[in-house]
């Protein structure tokens, strides 16, 4: 007699699947109440868009939009909601939030889908330190609603309620790797590869760029010593390694840009954001140069974006993955467990 598969749907699965989505519910309920309680907007972004984003690295779904008259022209289904949330504060909208799905190609592990859902809100006219607080007390939330004081994963464990560590990049590098990085960067914001090369713990090709080294010492030597015992916010990115973000006021060197780290999981990446149109076309042609080198394809610029952020206020942002919060509140072990119909 053959064997029937065992889909995500089937009935015995679907048993053990549903304490995690039921927990997922819930933890949405909650998030949207305290956003409500704040008097954001809820918004809804189009998840199909002429750029998907300008991330060197960030990969996305193509697909062709038909005009009635018959012709093609190609869209992309976006990677983050940011550039049609930045137009909305150009707008003059200026608490906002969406939640829904985006999509990222070549991304699939226990804590990675092709598609899944993102949390990203906008604070117009305030500091990123009031969307690091927000991050922090999302997860602080996310826990009560799932009646846990730890998350883990993997052998790793964290206290979501426990004051929560404040690590620089650079101060992360040089603990966790031996690495100054920021003498490795210029006065002017470049970056100096044979400088990081020389001190790189991590082996690299020789056609690695300074990106490269950098991203390598961070997921192999820095980030699984983050969020252990409680939560880290690593902040003061290179401003490199920071497209979206304006530089700090005390260093060019460095970005306001900040992640969020919990058992060695990265949960949210959020910016002061930049709003000059000429720099930030500036760094999107750079990241395409680099994506084009590697990839060999480029990703329009949305020209909309760019005319949006000459009217938009300073503002900040932050993206939080909603499926690895809930994975680690629920105890889930795979971001599988988590969404009611998995990609497969």
């Amino acid at each position: 007699m053959p064997l029937v598969p065992s889909y995500w749907f089937s009935a015995d699965r679907h048993a053990d699947r549903r304490p995690f989505l039921m927990g997922r519910n819930r933890i949405i309920a909650a998030i949207r109440n305290w956003f409500a309680a704040r008097d954001f907007v809820e918004v809804d972004c189009a998840a199909l868009a002429l750029s998907p984003g300008n991330e060197a690295h960030l990969h996305a779904f193509a697909t062709e939009l038909i005009q009635p008259d018959g012709s093609a022209e190609r869209r992309y289904l976006h990677t983050s909601p940011e550039f049609a949330a930045k137009k909305l504060l150009a707008a003059g909208e200026s608490r906002i939030f969406n939640l829904g799905h985006v999509w990222r190609n070549r991304e699939r592990t226990p804590t990675h889908s092709p598609e899944f859902t993102m949390l990203e809100w906008y604070r117009a006219r305030e500091d990123y330190g009031a969307i690091i607080a927000d991050t922090l007390a999302l997860v602080q939330l996310a826990a009560r609603v799932a009646g846990t004081a730890r998350f883990g994963w993997r052998g790793r464990e964290a206290d979501p309620l426990a004051q929560a560590e404040w690590l620089t990049v650079n101060d992360a590098f040089k603990a966790h790797a031996g690495v100054d990085l920021l003498a490795t960067l210029r006065r002017d914001g470049t970056a100096d590869r044979e400088a990081l090369a020389a001190m790189s713990p991590v082996a690299f090709g020789k056609d690695d760029s300074w990106s490269d080294i950098f991203s390598r010492i961070l997921s192999e030597k820095v980030e699984p010593q983050l969020g252990n015992g409680r939560i880290t916010v690593l902040h003061e990115y290179p401003a490199v390694e920071a497209a979206l973000a304006r530089t700090t006021a005390h260093d060019p060197r460095v970005a306001e840009r900040f992640e969020l780290y919990a058992c060695g999981v990265e949960l949210a990446n959020g910016f002061g954001e930049l709003t000059d149109p000429e720099e930030q076309r500036r760094r999107f042609v750079a990241e395409m140069d680099v994506k084009e080198q590697v990839y060999g394809e480029r990703y329009p610029i949305d020209e909309e974006l760019l005319a949006a952020l000459a009217m938009m206020p300073p503002a900040s942002g932050v993206a939080l993955g909603l499926d690895r919060l809930v994975m680690l509140a629920t105890g889930a072990t795979r971001i599988d467990q988590v969404q009611w119909t998995p990609v497969t």
